[in-house]
């Protein structure tokens, strides 16, 4: 009996057809790849600017509940007053937080700068008027695209609570019961952020009217 074998192996159209569908698969691969680095990336600059935002908000909030009736004598009228400067686009305090959790008060500045962003400047609270030294001081851009509102909760005299847009320390001689902080953004790619901070060292018993200094004496 004669034994028939068939010769197995590739023509040369299936190799080419064969290197070709290869090279296909590999250009698909390698762009869905790159699809999902480049999502990735996005994402997690989306995820780092939006961790920076919450940090500097939770930051800021502790600076408000630890806001301290810090006092300075007045060179002029040699009286005791209370450093707290509220407006509806400015916010200056001093507070026993810091975020760099060093000893001492700090003095806080928040302000907006149209089509920038909202600005914040820090510097150590001494015995005397911190509004020098913060002049001094190089802001730091912190929330980029956006501008701030400021008010202010206070007691009226019936004890119903209001809210204020000014708050001037110096004039009333305590802190506000509450400061209301809402960042607005300037660009359809952010969202709006909000602070809503009890200020729990909002009277200072130690300073009283200078009646004298005030009726000109």
């Amino acid at each position: 009996m004669k034994r028939t074998s068939s010769q197995l192996g590739f023509t040369l159209i299936e190799v080419i057809l064969a290197l070709v569908l290869t090279a296909m698969l590999l250009g698909l691969l390698s762009t869905g790849v790159f699809i999902v680095a480049d999502d990735w990336n996005r994402n997690a600059d989306v995820l780092d600017e939006s961790l920076d935002e919450a940090l500097a908000i939770l930051q800021i909030d502790r600076a408000l509940h630890g806001a301290f009736p810090h006092s300075f004598t007045n060179e002029d009228t040699l009286s005791r007053q209370l450093y707290f400067t509220g407006e509806d686009d400015y916010l200056s305090w001093v507070s026993a937080v810091s975020p760099q959790r060093t000893a001492g008060l700090t003095a806080w500045e928040l302000y907006s700068v149209d089509d920038e962003g909202v600005y914040l400047t820090m510097v150590p609270a001494y015995s005397d008027n911190p509004a020098d030294r913060l002049l001094e001081v190089e802001p730091l851009l912190l929330f980029p695209h956006y501008t701030a509102e400021f008010s202010y909760l206070y007691q009226d005299l019936d004890e119903s609570k209001v809210w204020t847009d000014e708050w001037e320390g110096q004039e009333l001689l305590n802190l506000p019961l509450a400061v209301h902080i809402h960042f607005i953004p300037i660009t359809d790619d952010k969202q709006e952020l909000e602070i809503l901070a009890r200020v729990r060292n909002n009277e200072h018993r130690s300073i009283r009217p200078n009646v004298a200094a005030q009726a000109g004496l």
